[in-house]
C-alpha cells in the first residue's frame, strides 16, 4: 500500500464526490468530466492504494468499507487545505476577495441583499456573487466547490457530525398562515392550525416546503388536504387571495401587499431554522468571515419569534 505522501488528492476528491452524488454519471457531471474518466481515475486510485474502493450494487456501484475508511481519514486533510487557501488569501489580499453565495429564494431578498449592502461600507473590497438555488441543492454546490457559502434550512442540512461543513445558525423563521380577507376565521382570536384542518391547503407537490407544511399540520393533529399545488409565493398568495385555500407562509417571504390576511400562530407555532454553511476550514478566509458576520447582523435585526 502506498504511503499517505503519495496519495493523489485529485483522485480522492473524485471519490469523495462519488460518495456525495451516488453515481458515476452524477459525479462526472458535478466535476465536468466524462463518466469514463471518473471510472478510470478511481481505478487508478484503487491501484495506488492497493485496496478495492468500489463494488457492484445492482446496476450501480457503491463505496467499499475501505473507501469509507480512506475518506474518513482524508477529511481533515481537505479541511486543512481550506485553511491553507484562506491563509494564503489573507496574506495576498487582506480582507479583499470574492465570495460566492448560494441561497434559497426567500433568503436572497431578506438576508443576502441587506448583507451585501452593509458590506459596501464595512468590507468594500469584498465582492459577493449570488446564486439562487433550492435549499437542498445549496449543499451539493458547496461540496463541489461551486459556491463558498450556502444559506439553507436546517431540515435540509447534512448531520452536524458531517466533517465537510461548518454550520452557523442564523435565525428561526416563524410560519404564519395566509387566509383570504373574507375568510370567517381571518380575525378570529387565538387561531390555531387545528382550526383550519378542513380547509384546502396550497403548497408544492414535492420538496422541502411540501414536507414542512405536511409536518406542521400533522404535528397539529391532522393531515392537510392539498387543494392546489404551487411552488412560488406569488402564485400561492394569489390563490389564497382568490379564496382557493389557505397556506403556511414563512415570515421572511411575507408580502404585506399580497392582499391576504397573515395570522401568527403563537409561540407554539411552527418555525423553520435558517443556517449558513461553509466548507470546514473555509470560515478562516477574511472575505468569507466578513460575509458571515454581515449575515449574522442582518439575521439579528430580522423580526422572528
Amino acid at each position: 500500500m502506498r504511503r499517505m505522501s503519495e496519495w493523489d488528492l485529485r483522485k480522492l476528491r473524485i471519490l469523495r464526490t462519488l460518495r456525495e452524488r451516488g453515481t458515476v454519471t452524477a459525479t462526472a457531471a458535478a466535476l465536468h468530466m466524462t463518466p469514463s474518466a471518473v471510472s478510470q481515475q478511481l481505478t487508478n486510485l484503487a491501484a495506488q492504494l492497493g485496496v478495492d474502493l468500489l463494488e457492484a450494487h445492482g446496476r450501480r456501484v457503491r463505496l467499499t468499507d475501505a473507501a469509507r475508511l480512506v475518506l474518513a481519514h482524508t477529511e481533515p486533510v481537505f479541511e486543512q487545505l481550506e485553511r491553507a487557501d484562506a491563509a494564503l488569501a489573507a496574506y495576498a489580499h487582506g480582507d479583499a476577495g470574492e465570495v460566492r453565495v448560494g441561497a434559497f429564494p426567500t433568503a436572497v431578498p431578506a438576508l443576502v441583499v441587506p448583507a451585501v449592502r452593509a458590506l459596501r461600507d464595512t468590507h468594500p473590497r469584498v465582492t459577493v456573487r449570488v446564486r439562487e438555488t433550492e435549499a437542498a441543492e445549496a449543499y451539493r454546490l458547496l461540496a463541489a466547490g461551486d459556491v463558498d457559502l450556502a444559506l439553507s434550512l436546517a431540515a435540509e442540512a447534512p448531520g452536524a457530525a458531517d466533517p465537510r461543513f461548518t454550520h452557523v445558525p442564523l435565525l428561526a423563521d416563524p410560519l404564519d398562515v395566509a387566509l383570504p380577507p373574507d375568510h370567517p376565521l381571518a380575525s378570529a382570536p387565538g387561531l390555531t392550525l387545528t382550526d383550519l384542518a378542513a380547509e384546502p391547503w396550497i403548497y408544492g407537490g414535492s420538496g422541502p416546503w411540501s414536507d414542512i407544511t405536511r409536518r406542521a399540520c400533522e404535528a397539529a393533529g391532522f393531515r392537510p388536504h392539498q387543494g392546489h399545488s404551487a411552488s412560488g409565493w406569488t402564485a400561492i398568495l394569489a390563490m389564497v387571495e382568490a379564496g382557493m385555500g389557505v397556506a403556511l407562509v414563512p415570515r421572511l417571504a411575507a408580502d404585506p401587499r399580497a392582499g391576504v390576511v397573515l395570522r401568527e400562530l403563537g409561540a407554539d407555532g411552527p418555525v423553520r431554522h435558517v443556517v449558513a454553511a461553509v466548507r470546514s476550514g473555509g470560515a478562516a478566509a477574511p472575505a468569507t468571515a466578513g460575509v458571515l458576520d454581515a449575515l449574522r447582523r442582518v439575521a439579528d435585526r430580522t423580526p422572528g419569534e
